[in-house]
């Protein structure tokens, strides 16, 4: 009887199990925002929020392109300090800009201090006539490719085929290379201001020296988020809204604070670690680190795609097991609105609004605008002040654009270059297929996208 009684009770908690697992994966995404309200909503968007973003990290491999980003930092690591000091020093605050790096890179004096004696060698070969023309362009390449490769990274998080081109992206980081310096020097400066300004308080204003020790500590999580924030705001090729750059900005700032503190103390155990590699151990750890901070950074970008995104994700399962036709119904259903808005002189449509005004998974509407874009049935455009964002829009007359040509253009798309032999051996199968095709789309020739 015992024995039935425990059976019974692992029976309930292995079916509580299976039912919250099936709840996370299938049943929490057939739950849209209409149907809920209040702090039920709240929580459930966040836990969706949660689940979207540790999948997107395992799903697009994304610590394998932490560790890519990684490498790449190694190897520009020099140059952009070269770029970032050159600037500092043409403005005459090197000085303030050197104690900057030092504050906000803490525990790794040995490995900045190697660095900067190879960037003072970069400046001196600059300005005694040596390194100019090619290397030059070698060194703004090597910056410039970096922050390209992490646009690339973000565009991928946020689903976005088209990246910014050349002009603008050479445009856009040579004005951060001018401000970065600048906000690195100024928020040192307010650190020490505050530094100051407790001291002072100490002597005059005692009961205020504990809230100036508290924003002293709070400094350094105050600028990790702003930089992690604007890193996922300013970075995707789209518009991100603020609240949802700014909540996994926090999150990010803090946990590389946190992953600061650590290294930090644990220098100890590093010091033993020293103590077998010698100097070479700086390397390894250098790379750990690295390799920590873009797994906090990509995490975080995930997050604020999720955050933002969460909405457009009813559906998911369903979405990953969509039937052939209702692929196709879509399809032309995607067409035929961008059509009739073009026919009505609107303003062209963005994939979130037909996401959105029609209640199509946002990533079924990402991938399918993509294979209308490819053939040729419609456009991508910029229209409006923001660049970033991108509208749709017919690529040829709408009076050529019938449901026939479309089903004809989608079935005939990608390639037939197979050795199969479809003219002898298995000419009758291939004219069956043939046959089906003109069968469905033979009686909608006819049939204009725009009167539907």
């Amino acid at each position: 009887m015992g024995n039935d009684n425990k059976k019974s009770l692992i029976d309930r908690i292995s079916d509580l199990i299976k039912k919250g697992i099936y709840f996370v994966t299938y049943d929490i995404w057939r739950i849209t925002g209409n149907e809920i309200s209040g702090v039920k909503r709240l929580y459930i968007n966040i836990i969706k929020t949660i689940i979207l973003a540790i999948r997107g990290f395992i799903d697009e491999n994304l610590p394998t392109k932490a560790s890519a980003l990684t490498y790449s930092t190694l190897l520009a690591i020099v140059p952009l300090l070269a770029v970032l000091i050159g600037i500092a020093k043409g403005f005459g605050f090197q000085n303030m800009m050197y104690q900057a790096l030092q504050d906000y890179f803490p525990g790794h004096e040995a490995e900045m201090s190697r660095a900067m004696e190879f960037v003072e060698g970069y400046l001196s070969q600059a300005q005694g006539g040596i390194f100019i023309g090619v290397g030059l362009l070698l060194l703004f390449y090597t910056v410039i490719n970096l922050i390209s490769s992490i646009e690339e990274t973000f565009n991928g998080i946020w689903q976005i085929a088209k990246s910014r081109s050349w002009n603008r992206k050479i445009v856009g980081y040579m004005a951060l290379f001018l401000i970065l310096p600048v906000m690195m020097t100024v928020s040192g400066g307010f650190s020490i201001f505050l530094s100051t300004l407790q001291n002072t308080l100490k002597t005059e204003y005692m009961f205020l020296t504990p809230m100036m020790a508290f924003l002293i500590e709070l400094a350094p999580f105050a600028i990790t988020t702003l930089a992690f924030t604007l890193i996922y705001i300013l970075l995707p090729n789209t518009k991100v809204n603020f609240l949802n750059g700014l909540i996994p900005g926090f999150i990010a700032g803090c946990a590389f604070q946190i992953l600061q503190m650590l290294y930090i103390n644990g220098q100890i155990w590093v010091s033993k670690y020293n103590a077998i590699y010698g100097s070479f151990a700086a390397l390894p750890l250098l790379l750990l680190w690295l390799q920590l901070s873009w797994l906090i950074c990509l995490f975080g970008a995930e997050l604020s795609y999720a955050s933002q995104n969460v909405s457009k994700f009813s559906f998911e399962r369903d979405s990953s097991n969509i039937s052939r036709r209702y692929k196709d119904f879509l399809t032309l259903l995607l067409a035929t609105l961008i059509i009739k808005r073009f026919t009505k002189g609107e303003d062209p449509y963005t994939a979130d609004e037909l996401s959105e005004n029609y209640h199509i998974p946002l990533r079924i509407t990402s991938q399918l605008l993509l294979l209308l874009v490819n053939l040729k049935i419609i456009i991508e455009v910029n229209f409006g002040s923001d660049d970033r964002i991108i509208h749709y829009q017919p690529a040829i007359d709408i009076n050529q654009i019938s449901v026939g040509y479309l089903l004809t253009k989608i079935d005939q798309y990608g390639s037939e270059n197979f050795k199969i032999d479809t003219s002898v051996r298995f000419q009758s199968e291939w004219q069956a297929i043939l046959k089906t095709r003109e069968d469905l789309t033979l009686p909608n020739n006819e049939i204009l996208l725009k009167d539907l």
